[in-house]
Formats: structure tokens, C-alpha cells, sequence
């Protein structure tokens, strides 16, 4: 049998241009949901973890405005902002 498994670990690279656009439209859609009255938090773990943007208002274009990011680059620019915080 033929192990086909590459051992070494790969490196994600990220562009720092679109983790600064991620974080802008991530908290110009924060601010709308909290204005709409929802909890933005849970509205963004449901978008997140399942890819459906009507977790998202349409209130300032909050919708479309997340649409234009990947889910991974937010994750992406969430975690950065938390291990920020932990001073990791």
C-alpha cells in the first residue's frame, strides 16, 4: 500500500489589504445588527458556520456588504483580533 500523505505542513498565507477590508465590512455588519436590535454575535456564528447570508440583515447593505468576503478570511481576521487581545 502506497502512502500518499505529504508530512510536511502546509503555510497559509493571507493578503494583508483584504484582512484590513474583512475587518472593516465585518464591523460595519456588527454595527448594523446591533442597530436592527440582534445579537451580532450569534448572527454572525450562524452565518458563519453554515454560509447562510439571512443570519445577515439587509439593513445598510449589511448583506451584501458580507457576501463580498470569504467566511474564511473573516475567521480568519477574527481569531487575529482575539489572539491580539491575548497579547499572543
Amino acid at each position: 500500500m502506497v502512502n500518499n500523505i505529504n508530512s510536511n505542513t502546509a503555510k497559509f498565507e493571507y493578503n494583508t489589504e483584504s484582512m484590513n477590508k474583512a475587518r472593516e465590512i465585518l464591523s460595519q455588519v456588527y454595527r448594523s445588527l446591533q442597530e436592527k436590535g440582534y445579537n451580532p454575535n450569534t448572527q454572525l456564528i450562524g452565518y458563519l458556520l453554515s454560509g447562510d447570508p439571512t443570519y445577515i440583515t439587509n439593513y445598510n447593505n449589511a448583506r451584501s456588504l458580507i457576501r463580498k468576503i470569504e467566511r474564511d478570511e473573516l475567521l480568519e481576521e477574527i481569531l487575529n483580533a482575539y489572539l491580539d487581545i491575548l497579547k499572543l
